[in-house]
């Protein structure tokens, strides 16, 4: 998403456009995004500053931590990025921001829900779809 800071008209200015995470190369090996990345960006422009205030939302597919099951969830973040207006490059390239914000909104351990009872550590059943038979649950 680019922003031509000559272009911003004293209301503001109100962007929509969707990104393939393939091409913020978003996805890891255990957070996949299905589906584009919805962008809706509110621009306002003072004398030497340009604010954006960005939502994302897009759906993203999960492996628990714990119980390895793949679980898909909606994902949503507000952002607000601010730019110093450099009248010798007036286009603001937004695309390396979003896609560390989206980043830095990872889960360092992605659950599929809070109470996660995870596997067993003997047989590997899954504990959160009753008891194991080995006898250590």
């Amino acid at each position: 998403m680019k922003i031509d800071t000559r272009q911003i008209p004293g209301e503001g200015l109100i962007l929509i456009e969707e990104f393939e995470p393939k091409a913020l190369d978003l996805d890891t090996d255990v957070i996949k995004f299905l589906e584009p990345v919805r962008a809706r960006a509110v621009i306002n422009k003072s004398y030497n500053a340009v604010c954006v205030l960005l939502t994302l939302s897009s759906a993203i597919s999960i492996i628990c931590s714990r119980c390895l099951k793949e679980e898909k969830k909606g994902f949503s973040r507000d952002i607000e990025l601010n730019y110093a207006v450099d009248k010798s490059d007036p286009i603001i390239e937004l695309d390396p921001d979003i896609r560390e914000e989206i980043i830095l909104d990872y889960p360092i351990k992605p659950l599929c829900k809070p109470d996660c009872k995870g596997l067993c550590q003997k047989c590997g059943e899954n504990l959160n779809e009753g008891g194991c038979n080995c006898g250590t649950t």
